[in-house]
């Protein structure tokens, strides 16, 4: 197709978006000349299919148009003679009797500045008239159209104007292609553009050229297709997915095996291909991207997919703006894009879906009104629009979606009011729309005839006037209604038997508490606190509820005026009633109700562990649990050991509130609906997050009767596609699901599944590691930066050299101290072989226990050694230390002059072996891959983003601080260590949250280290300090440290807390200029200083 001096450019580029020429390479074809194009592929049979092709031409140019053609049928015998054409086209008079002619010419010279004309009429961007002068020399053929106009009684010419021109590059063998084709916008729709296609090829036939290929971008294809010509799906298949592909950004090199093949043939990774039987054409139904660690921006192209049925993309990094060519996907099914930068309005254009049925959109930057041509969604079951900007009033159009499910729109900045219209939804369970302005509008009492609504969610949205009567709903789960600005009081008909969670808290209600609160079998939370009830407080809503082990009631009263109580309040012990600042705590003595006065009397479910333990003993030797192998545990024969499926899911919009009795239902739900048996699922962990929502990670086994103790590659990829393409019946407790992640470890870290890959790429345990390395330096540097002050201030003990082997036994049950035989032996004698890294602190080792269990070996060479106290009392410290970037201590051993630290190994390979891929930079910017971390550790935008950057690491270093304060666990008992410390700085209580085994400390400094703790654990991640300012902000506190009396100089057998450890409290400093976080805290109380602390030691820094 190159000419010998190459392809000039294109002459008016079609891409506006920048100035250069990006054509694509999209073949297309006149429908009348399909098949003898197929066919012309050989010089021998050129004369034959010419025939063909005048017979095709003859018999469908123009076929419809009104205007004479008065050319000549050539014959066969001319077409051989090849020689430059020039004829009239078509000849008209106009009513004046002025005559105009199109004449075709395929050799003609065109004018630069004429061509340039042309350009602008057609509203391509203009090119230097060098560049035009030079495209048009290096064209093998130059078609145009001139329109030639005559007056009457004329015999010359009185204007001659170019409104048409295409041309074409060859080889000078066989091949040709046809670059640009413009017709002036004045003279379109009479078949000029067709036909100058068709003249072109024409002369290219003529001269023996009998290959021919139209380019064409994304831009005209339409015009093409107007013109009546059919692309080639096998041009559009590639050359849409080359142009997505250059608008994104692999730095995980994901997409590595997109080169210039058949991508539905050569599996392209993330892109599924069908065989279509009227065509014989593969073409691309789904584009799956889940979780690739892409950016960049889509491209217009995947408009031309026209076969795709799911478009993935969720949780990645691409910006920029939905393309409005999406709109022309008429057989999309799941629009999936949560989890993204994408910015800018919806597209109008996203309205012609007309088979679409999902669309996830979850987690952007969406602004903008909600287009009124969303209403013609006929289809669409789920919008989950959630966690955007999107603004303006919610089109009451939308009320025309007949099978509309979902609607979640919560977390956005919608205002107006609420539409009626919604309740005429005759399918609608899910109403959400916390988080939005209506603007102090009321709730539409229409809404109680939504006969099908589970869930109505409206938290939050400036709403006014009274609580409409629901209790004709049949079906109502979930009730939020809360902080709002509700009046009135409470409807006293009974909710649906089904309820579970009824929140009206943070109002301004009045009245008493209604008596239909009570007889309801399923509740789980009522939440009445923060209004202006009065009355009783009533002690007969628990009754007829068959509490079960994990059931649990939460009454939440608090902050109203209730004066006294209805009956005897003695609820059993799997009711929390909370009645803080109410009258009738006044009179907690005396009626008996002083244990449910105290803050936060009760706990909320926060997070959770399955109970799942086998029956008998298994020995430990016998599962490989080092290769991703456990015990199954709920298998029918004891001790099946098996290979897991690790999956996150997470459930978007649950209509429970407490999950543990509902953990038998939800398994019993997702085996039915994967085909699998009830042992074969094990759910390993929950954790509740903002919205409600509720993130689960489960585990699925293989059969017993499988052989291997594995699932085979046919059986994964089913489950993952089941999963992944939301083939899963709905749940009305459960509400809408979300894959998080499907993670393949041990056996399967080398299954690739058609067409994605699978398991943890190079790219993101580089990543992971990388964050780790990050993570674990800078908590390093600041507990070292604080003990080397200390120690520089103060004088502390030598280290001896050799330590004595007598073992000093640790009060720490999570690692175990090891014999130096033991280690000795699991290393073959500490064998070079077994050697995978070496730091200045000494060589690790690889090493396999006695047990099978596989792990690293950190061996202190002898300049590294410290004091046998303070190396144990490290090893307390470490083991106390949990983070997600941080491999777990196992053990140690101090026999033998030897301090060695056993920690988990990781199986994928030293840093060395990671780093070992080219074209690793930028992974340190954020890490996009779901991470197993401790609860209460883990920053909270990241189950919003799955995203983990360097104020995910500030949020998880205060975590330690507050521990540090509190002696408070992060996560216990439902309890979180953040929620706690904030209620209690906001009661002005600070002074009873602090650790009493702490001892004496500067109370300027405690000031100033709680407000740095509980800024490092904001929520939002912008309101956090960097890990620079942290340090900065420690190095302050340490330097106004008053000097500690000499009795508190720490000693070997006295390792305490000195006034600089125990003092690095910070309150507010210079570096936070957006002011103090709770006024409460300048009058903090003094504390007492008689706390002694035997749990910070001074750590030698290595």
């Amino acid at each position: 197709m190159l000419a010998s001096n190459g392809v000039p450019p294109s002459l008016c580029p079609v891409m506006s978006f920048d100035s250069q020429c990006q054509l694509s390479n999209q073949l297309l074809f006149p429908s009348t000349l399909n098949y003898g194009f197929v066919k012309v592929t050989r010089k021998v049979k050129v004369s034959r299919l010419k025939v063909n092709f005048w017979e095709s031409i003859r018999s469908g140019f123009l076929k419809d148009n009104t205007t004479q053609v008065i050319e000549e049928s050539p014959t066969l015998e001319e077409e051989e003679e090849p020689m430059l054409e020039e004829f009239v086209l078509i000849e008209r008079t106009q009513q004046d009797g002025e005559i105009e002619q199109i004449i075709f010419s395929s050799g003609g010279d065109v004018d630069i500045y004429d061509l340039q004309a042309l350009c602008d009429k057609v509203g391509w961007p203009r090119r230097p008239l060098s560049k035009l002068a030079a495209a048009l020399k290096n064209s093998y053929m130059v078609a145009t159209l001139h329109s030639v106009r005559r007056a009457p009684g004329s015999e010359g010419i009185d204007e001659k104007k170019l409104i048409g021109m295409a041309r074409a590059t060859s080889d000078h063998a066989f091949n040709a292609t046809i670059w640009d084709v413009l017709v002036d916008p004045s003279y379109q729709g009479q078949g000029l553009g067709k036909a100058l296609v068709e003249k072109i090829v024409r002369a290219l036939l003529q001269r023996d050229i009998g290959n021919i290929t139209l380019f064409a971008d994304s831009q005209v294809v339409e015009f093409y297709r107007n013109l009546g010509f059919q692309p080639d799906p096998e041009g559009i298949k590639v050359d849409a997915l080359q142009a997505v592909r250059r608008k994104l950004k692999d730095s995980m090199k994901n997409l590595n095996n997109w080169k210039k093949t058949d991508p539905c043939v050569s599996n392209w990774t993330g892109v599924i291909c069908t065989l279509d039987s009227n065509d014989g054409f593969l073409h691309v139904q789904e584009l799956r991207f889940l979780n690739m660690n892409l950016s960049g921006t889509l491209s217009p192209e995947l408009g031309q997919l026209s076969h795709m049925t799911i478009l993935d993309v969720m949780w990645n990094n691409i910006s920029g703006s939905i393309p409005k060519e999406i709109g022309n996907l008429a057989s999309l099914n799941l629009l999936l894009l949560s989890g993204n930068q994408l910015s800018g309005s919806l597209p109008d254009e996203l309205g012609f879906l007309s088979n679409l049925t999902i669309f996830n959109l979850e987690g952007n930057y969406i602004s903008g009104p909600l287009p009124k041509s969303f209403a013609n969604l006929k289809h669409a079951k789920h919008f989950h629009l959630n966690n955007n900007n999107i603004s303006g009033q919610i089109p009451p159009e939308l009320y025309n979606l007949p099978q509309l499910v979902h609607f979640l729109l919560d977390n956005n900045n919608l205002s107006g009011y609420l539409p009626a219209e919604l309740s005429k939804m005759p399918n609608l369970k899910i109403l959400q729309l916390d988080n939005n302005n209506f603007q102090g509008t009321g709730i539409p009492v229409s809404y109680s005839n939504m006969s099908k609504l589970m869930k109505l969610s409206l938290r939050n949205c400036n709403l006014q006037g009274e609580i409409p009567d629901l209790s004709s709903i049949p079906g109502l789960l979930f009730l939020d209604l809360s902080s709002n600005q509700l009046n009135g009081s409470i409807p006293t008909n009974k909710l649906s038997e089904n309820i579970t969670t009824i929140d009206l808290s943070n109002n301004k209600l009045i009245g008493p508490i209604p008596s239909n609160f009570s007889g309801l079998p399923r509740l789980q939370r009522l939440s009445l606190e923060n209004n202006s009830l009065s009355g009783d407080v009533p002690s007969n809503i628990w009754q007829n509820i068959n509490f079960t082990a994990t059931a649990t009631l939460t009454l939440d009263f608090q902050n109203n005026f209730l004066t006294n109580i209805s009956g005897s309040l003695n609820p059993p012990s799997n009711v929390s009633i909370r009645l803080e600042g109410n009258p009738v705590c006044s009179r907690a003595n005396e009626l008996n109700v002083i244990q449910f006065c105290g803050l936060n009397a009760g706990d909320d479910e926060i997070y959770g562990r399955s109970n799942d333990s086998t029956t008998v003993t298994c020995q430990t030797q016998s599962c490989p649990v080092f290769n991703n192998f456990e015990y199954v545990p709920e298998s029918p024969v004891p001790c099946y050991c098996a290979a897991p499926l690790g999956v996150g899911l997470l459930l978007r919009s649950p209509s429970i509130s407490n999950f543990r009795p509902y953990t038998d239902r939800y398994q019993a739900y997702l085996t039915s609906s994967l085909s699998l048996d009830l042992y074969q699922l094990s759910i390993g962990s929950f954790i509740w997050q903002k919205g409600p929502r509720l993130r689960i990670f489960v585990k699925f086994f293989p059969q017993q009767s499988n052989s291997t103790n594995t699932f085979n590659k046919s059986e994964i990829q089913r489950l993952r596609d089941m999963i992944a393409t939301f083939s899963l019946p709905s749940n009305d407790i459960f509400g809408p699901y979300q894959l998080l992640n499907f993670t393949l470890l041990g056996p399967y870290a080398d299954v690739v599944l058609d067409p994605l890959k699978s398991g943890m790429s190079k790219g993101a345990v580089i990543g992971i590691v990388l964050g780790s390395l990050s993570c674990a330096i800078a908590i390093s540097l600041i507990i070292a930066f604080l003990f080397y002050k200390r120690n520089r201030r103060y004088k502390h003990h030598e280290v001896p050299k050799k330590q004595p082997s007598a073992k000093i036994p640790i009060k720490t049950e999570s690692v175990k101290g090891f014999g130096f035989i033991e280690l000795d032996e699991a290393t073959s004698g500490f064998s070079v072989t077994t050697q995978v890294g070496q730091g200045g602190y000494g060589k690790v080792y690889k090493g396999i226990l006695a047990n099978g269990t596989v792990v690293a070996i950190k061996r202190a060479q002898q300049g590294s050694l410290q004091g046998q106290k303070e190396f144990l009392t490290e090893i307390e410290l470490l083991s106390r230390l949990h983070h997600r970037n941080l491999v777990s201590l196992v053990g140690y051993c101090d026999e033998e002059s030897e301090q060695m630290l056993v920690y988990e190994f990781m199986p994928h390979g030293s840093l060395q072996d990671l780093l070992n891929v080219p074209n690793v930079r930028g992974v340190m910017g954020h890490v996009s891959t779901v991470v197993k971390g401790t609860p209460g550790y883990l920053d909270p935008e990241y189950f919003l983003t799955h995203m983990l950057t360097e104020k995910s690491d500030v949020y998880s270093l205060g975590i330690v601080f507050l521990e540090l304060l509190t002696g408070m666990q992060p996560i216990s008992h439902g309890r979180n260590i953040v929620r706690e410390v904030n209620a209690a700085c906001q009661s002005g209580l600070m002074s009873n949250i602090i650790d009493k085994n702490m001892g004496p400390y500067s109370l300027d400094c405690l000031k100033r280290f709680m407000t740095l703790a509980l800024k490092c654990c904001e929520d939002k991640k912008e309101a956090r300090p960097s890990m620079l300012e942290v340090v900065r902000e420690l190095e302050n506190i340490s330097s106004i440290l008053p000097p500690p009396e000499p009795d508190m100089i720490p000693t070997e057998s006295d390792v305490s807390v000195s006034s600089e450890m125990s003092g690095i409290f910070a309150s507010s400093s210079s570096l936070y200029s957006r002011g103090n976080l709770y006024a409460a805290s300048a009058g903090l109380p003094e504390v007492g200083s008689d706390l002694v602390s035997g749990v910070i030691p001074i750590i030698r820094p290595r």
